[in-house]
């Protein structure tokens, strides 16, 4: 895994204008931010309990189409002691109506990463851009046969009968979601291992459920010496910085989600430690700064 941010003119593949991977360094663990592309989403289900004014507004200050907009998907792969592990693992191949995501294979395989060379992943849930990935075919054959995959118990109980009446996704998510989940399940049951609350996947690399977003949504957290930096999957969506209190339409409990949110993000500001989160424009490394209630989102200044 290298740690080199900086593009050769010609060195990227065909399909990339500037290379999808961004390095950076925890202390001693080594942190490499992959995009997995962008799919479109319904602007909607950015904001389900607030006027359609008040979304349309936010939506044109930052720019952004009015009906439909790019959602970026971001993974991540730490390198901690002898593990390397991938933090969810993006959307998968399976779906033609997003063609411009699930990249995440072939552009680990782009920055150097051995799928072999794997031996943890870590599923801050389990929606279909966060699994999908694992499923691509003839994947799994080329992964360890001792990986191991971390996720909640609540998480993987949760999507043995999910519930999504608290929901406000567009058709057919919700099914897709159902049947995605279940299939990852019954393929990688018995390479799970589950936590309750927070588990240790190596030397500074600490999963901790959260809950929110989905029951079992867990946050990735590493420190290494002086640095630290969190790994957010969705419980930090882009609006979120300075709308804290909006619900996001995949929210499977939206009032806890918003309070996670506030937590993260009051907590990161206190610290002053680096977040990455999935849905951020890559690649997504940032600072939060409070502003009395709400919160700012400080880009950190890409290092070539």
């Amino acid at each position: 895994m290298s740690l080199d941010n900086i593009s050769h003119l010609g060195a990227q593949g065909p399909d990339e204008l500037v290379p999808s991977r961004y390095a950076v360094q925890v202390g001693a663990i080594e942190v490499l931010v992959i995009s997995d592309g962008v799919l479109p989403i319904t602007a909607s289900t950015l904001a389900t309990n607030v006027e359609a004014t008040e979304l349309a507004h936010w939506l044109d200050d930052n720019f952004l189409p009015p009906e439909v907009v790019d959602w970026p998907l971001n993974v991540v792969v730490v390198r901690s002691g002898d593990r390397t592990i991938l933090v969810d693992a993006g959307l998968g191949l399976e779906f033609p109506d997003f063609p411009r995501a699930g990249q995440t294979v072939q552009r680990l395989e782009a920055a150097g990463v051995d799928l072999a060379s794997v031996t943890d992943v870590v599923l801050t849930h389990m929606h279909m851009d966060h699994v999908g990935g694992l499923l691509t075919q003839g994947l799994k054959e080329r992964l360890r046969p001792d990986l191991r995959v971390h996720a909640s118990t609540a998480e993987a109980e949760f999507w043995d009968a999910p519930d999504f009446s608290r929901t406000t996704m567009p058709q057919p998510i919700p099914d897709v979601l159902r049947r995605v989940a279940s299939q990852f399940l019954d393929e990688y049951r018995s390479q799970l291992w589950t936590f309750e609350t927070e588990y240790e996947v190596a030397p500074g690399v600490l999963v901790t459920r959260t809950g929110g977003h989905t029951p079992g949504h867990s946050v990735v957290r590493l420190a290494s010496g002086s640095d630290k930096l969190t790994f957010a999957g969705d419980a930090v969506f882009a609006p979120g910085f300075d709308n804290p209190e909006w619900h996001n339409g995949f929210e499977h409990d939206p009032d806890e989600a918003a309070r996670v949110r506030v937590r993260l993000l009051s907590e990161l500001a206190a610290t002053g430690e680096s977040l990455v989160a999935t849905h951020l424009p890559f690649p997504s490394v940032c600072r939060v700064a409070a502003a009395g209630d709400v919160f700012r989102c400080v880009p950190a200044v890409w290092d070539y």
